[in-house]
């Protein structure tokens, strides 16, 4: 008998899982994040020493019938060998893919890792020492050398805790690490859960976004040390007049007063302006602008603010530019800025969702070769190093929270919105000082039409735009509710317009020849009616490599290839004056829930699963280098 998840159903596997006692004591969100500390990357300097707790784990997935023995039983006092049967796990890696079972790949609930270390370094008064988990999905809990240190809610961003008292100097430690996948309409991105009796696990993770639920402890840990009194944060905001630069900060410490020295340095490291406060403004004259690729021979540049704060240093990347909205145009630098990009996933064979600097390096080159200027974080936030590399190349970014899947009221209850904020403002929190990020999206595709959308996205937006200035969007579906202007209960509240179509592909699907007419009215009556920055922020078709027809039928490179060519031809009429970005679905094939519509994951990437190009990345790469301004500029970087 298969049945959706009942109250009572609910809370039994919401106990067994320790996630919470019960729908009304589950995990209070307010109160959890500590909003007066800073989440500073950890950095190398004089001062702090950064220690990867990469390579392999112990891992053990709880496979009791309660769900619940690892808690129960405390395997953290304990290495985690002892407590029964471990396999080795890759950190960073997604777990799901590691072995051939299939009941891991599936696994909904508790798994636990566990790592063995010497400290590198000695444990003194005037040292903290960091314990960071940079993602981990979606519920964890810390321990170390057998004590609870902390724990969180989310995955995606990163979270810590001060582990100096638990460490032991010349000894052997252990840190261990208990996540937990199970989705609840509480969580982000929601999910429900359906019981089939008849199943030997019966409980059934569902969800509504098109991604896999990849799961384990995706990024870097890391051990990382300041001294006593430490820089805990840094805003950053910029402007320039002319020639002349301006970058306005606030340094927040911790700890006892301390002589404060800030630097700002050019790229080559010569200091450009010094001063000997906490807060305030610093010039540059004849100042380098952080441009986007392809717009400015000097794409991606970057000064360096350095923080000395008593005998603690700090170096921030800092990239000088603005951000506007003029009408339907969006300016960077004051100059008319055409998104012509992609949507990506982190997503490949074997480590999922796993931190791969290969993989990064490589999709960098080719977001390079193909004259990407820009790409939104569908559907959730990046890993740091991802975001480092986009400020370095000058790839500009729609950083997008994991708001994917909110479609139904139940989805929308005040604990949720209480939830989503607190993400909201670990996003802004991390990366609030990247010249990359030009926007926030708060959600992809919602069900914005229901009439619980619009009073819980206002109140998503409008906490998002007390954190930050910059604009403000979310990705809108029109199969999704709200398919009209008229209809939509959210796109009222942000700055800039996404609307993801799929026209002659979910829309009139197999129909090339109601891309002109129906794209076009499509346009027109979202731009008609709010007078705003439009980016069409997904389109595409499925293809898989190698398959052929004339005439042209769907899932063939062939029908791919002129999808796209019929897209560029209502772009090409559409810009300047509604359109002011085309963003393309996908980057390259990933892997999904196993449905009857997909075969081995979404295949409308322009390149495979292992970034080998289809027949539509060469024409979308002719269609960018055309979009570029300055062929001599862009020849500087291209592959």
């Amino acid at each position: 008998m298969l049945f959706h998840c009942s109250l009572a159903h609910l809370v039994i596997l919401c106990t067994t899982l320790h996630i919470c006692a019960s729908l009304q004591d589950s995990p209070k969100h307010d109160g959890q994040i500590d909003k007066s500390r800073g989440m500073l990357y950890p950095r190398s300097s004089e001062s702090r020493t950064v220690f990867e707790l990469g390579g392999v784990w112990n891992f053990r997935a709880d496979m009791s019938t309660s769900k619940d023995a690892g808690m129960t039983e405390e395997w953290y006092l304990q290495p985690l060998a002892m407590t029964g049967p471990v396999i080795d796990m890759p950190v960073p890696a997604s777990f799901n893919d590691i072995t051939q079972e299939e009941s891991l790949r599936s696994f909904i609930g508790w798994v636990w890792y566990d790592k063995e270390f010497y400290l590198p370094f000695r444990i003194s008064d005037d040292t903290r020492i960091v314990l960071r988990v940079e993602s981990a999905h979606y519920y964890a809990k810390v321990w170390v050398n057998g004590q609870e240190a902390f724990s969180h809610v989310g995955g995606h961003l990163p979270f810590e805790g001060e582990v100096s008292k638990y460490l032991s100097s010349g000894k052997l430690n252990r840190v261990t690490i208990a996540v937990n996948n199970t989705l609840l309409p509480t969580t982000l991105p929601p999910g429900d859960l359906d019981y089939d009796e008849q199943l030997p696990n019966p409980w059934i993770q569902n969800y509504g976004f098109d991604l896999f639920n990849y799961a384990g402890i995706h990024r870097p840990v890391k051990l990382y040390t300041t001294p006593a009194s430490y820089i805990d944060d840094i805003d950053v905001t910029t402007n320039f007049s002319g020639t002349t630069g301006y970058v306005q900060y606030e340094v927040k410490v911790k700890g006892k007063e301390k002589a404060i020295s800030v630097k700002l340095k050019d790229k080559n490291g010569t200091l450009v302006n010094i001063t000997d406060v906490l807060k305030g403004v610093l010039s540059i004259p004849n100042v380098n602008l952080w441009w986007p690729y392809t717009m400015n021979t000097s794409a991606g540049y970057r000064y360096t603010l350095e923080v000395h704060y008593g005998d603690d240093i700090y170096r921030l990347p800092v990239g000088v530019r603005t951000v506007h909205i003029a009408g339907t145009k969006f300016l960077i630098n004051n100059e008319s800025f055409y998104f012509h990009g992609v949507n990506k996933h982190e997503d490949y064979d074997v480590r999922g969702k796993g931190l791969d600097m290969p993989l990064i390096i490589k999709d960098f080159n080719l977001l390079r070769w193909l004259g990407a200027n820009s790409f939104r974080t569908s559907h959730y936030p990046y890993a740091e190093e991802i975001m480092d590399k986009c400020d370095e190349y000058g790839i500009v970014v729609i950083d997008e929270c994991p708001g994917v899947g909110i479609e139904k009221a139940s989805y929308m209850s005040n604990q949720s919105l209480s939830h989503h904020r607190d993400v909201m403002f670990e996003l802004v929190r991390r990366d609030k000082n990247r010249p990359s990020v030009v926007m926030w999206s708060v959600a992809n595709e919602p069900n914005s039409g229901i009439p619980e959308a619009g009073p819980y996205f206002k109140g998503v937006i409008d906490y998002t735009r007390s954190l930050d200035k910059r604009p403000l969007t979310f990705a809108h579906s029109s199969s999704k509710g709200g398919s009209t202007p008229q209809e939509d209960l959210v796109m009222q509240y942000v700055d800039v317009m996404c609307l993801n179509r799929y026209q002659a592909w979910y829309f009139d699907s197999g129909i090339l020849t109601s891309i002109a007419p129906k794209l076009t009215s499509f346009i027109k009556l979202w731009g008609d009616f709010y007078h705003r920055p439009m980016i069409i922020s997904e389109y595409g078709a499925g293809a898989v490599d190698g398959f052929h027809t004339d005439p042209p039928l769907m899932y063939t490179e062939d029908y791919q290839v002129q999808l796209y060519k019929e897209h560029f031809k209502v772009f090409d009429a559409m810009k300047p004056d509604m359109l002011t970005g085309e963003l393309v679905w996908n980057f390259a094939d990933f892997m999904t829930k196993q449905e009857p519509q997909r075969a081995l994951g979404n295949r409308k990437g322009i390149f495979t699963r292992q970034r080998q190009p289809k027949a539509v990345a060469h024409i979308l790469r002719a269609r960018y280098l055309e979009l570029t301004e300055s062929m001599s500029c862009f020849a500087d970087f291209i592959m």
